[in-house]
C-alpha cells in the first residue's frame, strides 16, 4: 500500500509536481531490538560504519511512515523526537503517544486506545451488561487500553468480574488457568485486547473445552481476522462484536496488487519468496534469486506467469483495506504536508524572519510544523486532519461474527462509533441484524452480577465484592425508590406516606372523629339522648315544682344542675367533627366550665343538706348563713374561678388544631394541642378539687334521714364520677388515633348519665310512679322515724 500510494502520488501532477517521493522501507519483526535498529538505520543512512561526524548535520530522511504496534512507536517515536523528525503511525493506537511532551512529533492515522475504550465501554453500557470480564496482552497495548477500559466502565456502574494477561510466550499452564477462569465466571461477556498472533492459543483452548455462550468483545486487533473467524471457531467465537478501523475504497489498488509478479520486478527476493508462499511452488526462472537456496527440490516448479485472482488467497481482496486505508492516509499527509512547504509564499513563510523551507534541503523540523496543521480531503471523501494530540478524528465500525447459509462466517457492519457526534449519539448500532453468542438475533444475552432491584427496593452492597454484586433490600416504612436499581431510598413528605409497594408516595389517611364515622354516630346519638332526657327530666320537675319532693331538694339549684348537665352532654359534641380553632377553643373551655357549674351545684346542694340538718338541733341558726343567695353566690363563685383560669388559658396559650404524625406515621391524626399544658391541668385539678370536696361532704351527711337526705345518692354520683375520670387516665394515653378523642367523650357522657341518674332517678320514681309518697306527711312522717 505504501508503495501504491507513493507512486499514485508521483503521477499526480497537482499535488507534488515537480518533486518525486522515494522510500526505504525495513521490517522490524515484530521484535523491538530490530525495530530500535531499523529506526537507526534510517535516522543515519545504511552505512553500518557510523563516524562521529555522521551525528552531525540533518537526518538522510523528513519523516517516517510507522511503526505499527505500540511498543516499538513508543520506543521510536522517543528516539525521533530528539531529531524533531515527525513520525505518522498507521496502527499504533496506545493512548500514551497522545502525549506530546513526551512524543512532540509523533502523529497517526489510527485512533487513540482512549476512544476505543470509551467505545466498548459505551456499547457494554448500551446492552446493559454489568457484570463483564477482560484479557489483554501483557505489553503496552493490552495494558493501557484494559486500564482505560476500567476508567470508563466505572463511570457506568460497571464492574470487571476478572481480567486476566496473556504474555508474549504465554505457558499452556497459563493458558490453561486463564480458560478455568472463564469457565468458573459467572461473566457472559469478554472483552479481549490482544492481537491476532497472540489470541491463537486461548482461543484453540476455548474452542477445544467447548467453551460456549460467552459474548466476546474484540479490539480492532483481531474483530475483522479471518483467520479466527472461521466455522470451526463458530460454536465458541460466534456472535463475537468488535470495533474495526474504518474501511476505504481505494481506486486501482486491486490492479497495482495483481500487477505485482517476480518478473515485473527482476531480483527482488520478497517478491520472489511472496510467490513461491502464495502458490506453494519454487521458482525456476532465467535469475531466480529468492534469497535463499535448496538443494532438493520437494515442490512444483512455478514460473512467475501463474494468475493470481485464482489463487485461494486473500491477497487481491480490496474489501476490508482498514490498517492498509490508515497506511495511504500516512503517506497522503506526509505529501500534502510537503505540498504546503512547497507553495510557502516568499517573505510570508512561518519561520524565522519570515523565510521559507527550501526544498532542496529542509529540515524534517520545518516539515513537522505543516504536518501539525495539514488539512485535506482524500479520494475517498474522508476529510483528514491531527488534532493537537496528533491524533485523527475517531471514528470506528462496529463488527459482529455471523454465519453464512452456506455455512462460512461474515463478518458484518452492523453500527458505528463517531467520537465527532453529539453526546449520547456517538454510538449507532442495527440490533435487528445482530447475531449473539448463542446464534440467536433476538434476545440480548444478560451479563449480570445481580439481578436489578425493582422499584420499592434500594441496593446494598455485598461485602467484599464489587458494586454490581449487591442485595435488594426493600425500603422501610415512610420511604420509596420511584426507579430501578436505586441506591437510596427517598423519604416521602410529611403529608405523604409509602404504599405498600413502596414505590410511590400517597396521600397519608386523615384521620379524626366525624360525624360520619359510625362512633361518631353513636357518640353523638347518645349525647343527644342524654341531652333530651335531662330536658326531659328539668320539664319534669318545672311541672312538678310545688310538691313536696321536688321544694324539698332544694329546688333551684336542682335545676341548675339539670341545665349544667345539659351542657355537659353537648359540649361532648365539640369534640367530634374536624378540629379547628374554635372547636379547639370551645371544646375544652365548655367542657370546664359546664363540669364546673355542675359540680358546684352538687356541692351547693351536699352544704344546704348539711346545714338543713344541722338547724334542727337547739341553739343552731347556721341556715341563716347560707340562704338561697348565699347558695347562689357559692355556685357562681366556684364556676367563676373555672372561668378565670380559662380566661387565663385562652390569652396565653390557647388550644389550637395540630396534625398528628408521631404516633401512627401512615396517618394524619387530626387533633386538638392543649396549647398550655398547665393551663388544661389547672382546669381539670380543680374540677377534681370540687369533685373531691363533694365526695367528703357528703360522706359525712350519708347518714342523715333518708326521705330528706341526698347525701348518698351525691355521693355514689360523686364515686361513679371519680371513677369514670379515673380509669379515663390510662385509657386516654393507650387510646390510638380518633379513639382518644372517643375514650374523652365517653368519660363525658359516662360522667354526665351517672351524675343525672343517681341525682334524678329516685326522684323521677317518686314523682311519676308513686305519687301517694310525695307528700309532706310521709316525708315528715320517715323523717321523724328516722331522728326516733
Amino acid at each position: 500500500m505504501m508503495i501504491f500510494t507513493i507512486e499514485e502520488i508521483n503521477k499526480d501532477q497537482t499535488l507534488l509536481p515537480s518533486i518525486r517521493l522515494g522510500y526505504s522501507i525495513y521490517d522490524n519483526c515484530r521484535k523491538v531490538p530490530q525495530a530500535v535498529r531499523a529506526a537507526l538505520t534510517l535516522l543515519n543512512g545504511v552505512d553500518n560504519s557510523i563516524k562521529n561526524y555522521k551525528c552531525t548535520g540533518s537526518p538522510p530522511i523528513p519523516a517516517i511512515v510507522g511503526d505499527a504496534r505500540s511498543t516499538q512507536s513508543i520506543i521510536i517515536g522517543r528516539i525521533a523526537g530528539r531529531f524533531r523528525i515527525p513520525m505518522v503511525s498507521y496502527s499504533s493506537s496506545c493512548s500514551c503517544l497522545s502525549n506530546k511532551l513526551e512524543f512532540p512529533t509523533f502523529f497517526r492515522t489510527i485512533p487513540s486506545d482512549s476512544f476505543q475504550a470509551k467505545a466498548m465501554a459505551q456499547l457494554v453500557k448500551h446492552f446493559g451488561w454489568t457484570w463483564v470480564g477482560s484479557i489483554a496482552t501483557q505489553d503496552d497495548y493490552g495494558q493501557y487500553l484494559v486500564q482505560l477500559f476500567n476508567e470508563q466502565i466505572q463511570n457506568y456502574g460497571i464492574c470487571l468480574a476478572f481480567t486476566e494477561a496473556i504474555p508474549k510466550l504465554p505457558s499452556r499452564q497459563k493458558i490453561l488457568q486463564i480458560v478455568d477462569t472463564i469457565k468458573k465466571s459467572t461473566a457472559k461477556v469478554i472483552v479481549l485486547f490482544a492481537g491476532v498472533g497472540d489470541i491463537i492459543s486461548l482461543a484453540n483452548e476455548v474452542v477445544r473445552q467447548n467453551i460456549t455462550n460467552k459474548q466476546w468483545i474484540a479490539s480492532e486487533t483481531w474483530s475483522t481476522a479471518a483467520l479466527l473467524a472461521t466455522k470451526q471457531n463458530f460454536r465458541s467465537f460466534g456472535g463475537t462484536m468488535g470495533f474495526a478501523f474504518r474501511k476505504g475504497e481505494i481506486p486501482q489498488f486491486k490492479e497495482f496488487l495483481l500487477k505485482v509478479r517476480p518478473s515485473s520486478i527482476p531480483g527482488n527476493s520478497l517478491v520472489n519468496r511472496f510467490w513461491e508462499k502464495l502458490f506453494g511452488c519454487t521458482l525456476n526462472l532465467p535469475d531466480n534469486t529468492t534469497g535463499h537456496t535448496t538443494t532438493t527440490i520437494l515442490e512444483p516448479i512455478c514460473t512467475g506467469q501463474e494468475d493470481i485472482e485464482k489463487s485461494d488467497s486473500v491477497y487481491s481482496d480490496v474489501s476490508q483495506l482498514r490498517v492498509s486505508y490508515n497506511v495511504y492516509k500516512a503517506v497522503y499527509a506526509i505529501a500534502h504536508a510537503l505540498h504546503n512547504l512547497v507553495t510557502c509564499e516568499p517573505n510570508k513563510g512561518p519561520f524565522l524572519n519570515k523565510i521559507c523551507a527550501n526544498i532542496s534541503h529542509f529540515e524534517p523540523w520545518q516539515l513537522l510544523h505543516y504536518l501539525k496543521d495539514v488539512t485535506f480531503t482524500n479520494h475517498v471523501g474522508e476529510k483528514v486532519y491531527f488534532d493537537e494530540n496528533g491524533d485523527p478524528i475517531a471514528s470506528y465500525d462496529i463488527m459482529n461474527w455471523q454465519m453464512d447459509a452456506d455455512g462460512s462466517v461474515k463478518i458484518v457492519t452492523i453500527g458505528l462509533f463517531d467520537a465527532s457526534a453529539a453526546p449520547g449519539q456517538e454510538l449507532l448500532i442495527n440490533e435487528d441484524i445482530v447475531t449473539w453468542s448463542d446464534g440467536q438475533t433476538k434476545e440480548i444475552p444478560s451479563s449480570i452480577c445481580s439481578e436489578s432491584c425493582p422499584p420499592g427496593t434500594r441496593k446494598a452492597a455485598q461485602k467484599g465484592k464489587p458494586m454490581c454484586c449487591f442485595d435488594c433490600l426493600q425500603c422501610p416504612e415512610g420511604k420509596i425508590s420511584n426507579q430501578t436499581d436505586s441506591i437510596h431510598c427517598l423519604t416521602c413528605p410529611i403529608d405523604y406516606w409509602s404504599n405498600q409497594e413502596r414505590d410511590q408516595c400517597v396521600l397519608k389517611e386523615i384521620e379524626f372523629l366525624s360525624f360520619e364515622d359510625i362512633l361518631g354516630i353513636i357518640l353523638t346519638t347518645i349525647a343527644l339522648f342524654g341531652a333530651c332526657i335531662t330536658i326531659v327530666i328539668l320539664a319534669i320537675f318545672i311541672h312538678y315544682r310545688n310538691t313536696p319532693v321536688v321544694r324539698a331538694n332544694n329546688m333551684e339549684l336542682s335545676f341548675l344542675l339539670l341545665i349544667s348537665l345539659v351542657l355537659c352532654f353537648l359540649c361532648s359534641l365539640t369534640f367530634i367533627g374536624q378540629p379547628s380553632v374554635w372547636s379547639c377553643i370551645l371544646r375544652h373551655t365548655v367542657f370546664g366550665v359546664s363540669f364546673a357549674l355542675c359540680i358546684s351545684c352538687i356541692l351547693g346542694k351536699t352544704i344546704v343538706v348539711l346545714m338543713v340538718f344541722s338547724a334542727t338541733r337547739p341553739n343552731n341558726n347556721m341556715m341563716k348563713y347560707f340562704g338561697p343567695l348565699q347558695q347562689r353566690a357559692s355556685v357562681f363563685t366556684c364556676t367563676f374561678l373555672q372561668v378565670i383560669i380559662c380566661i387565663l388559658w385562652l390569652a396565653t396559650s390557647p388550644p389550637f388544631p395540630v396534625k398528628n404524625t408521631k404516633y401512627q406515621s401512615a396517618k394524619i391524626i387530626l387533633e386538638c394541642d392543649v396549647g398550655s399544658v398547665t393551663a388544661f391541668c389547672c382546669v381539670l385539678g380543680y374540677i377534681g378539687l370540687l369533685a373531691a370536696i363533694s365526695v367528703v361532704l357528703a360522706f359525712l351527711a350519708r347518714k342523715l334521714p333518708d326521705n330528706f337526705n341526698e347525701a348518698k345518692f351525691i355521693t355514689f354520683s360523686m364515686l361513679i364520677f371519680s371513677a369514670v375520670w379515673i380509669t379515663f387516665i390510662p385509657a386516654y394515653i393507650s387510646s390510638p388515633g380518633k379513639y382518644t378523642v372517643a375514650v374523652e367523650i365517653f368519660a363525658i357522657l359516662s360522667s354526665s348519665f351517672g351524675l343525672a341518674t343517681c341525682n334524678f332517678a329516685p326522684k323521677c320514681y317518686i314523682i311519676l310512679l308513686k305519687p301517694d309518697q310525695n307528700t309532706k306527711q310521709h316525708l315528715m312522717g320517715r323523717a321523724a322515724t328516722a331522728s326516733r
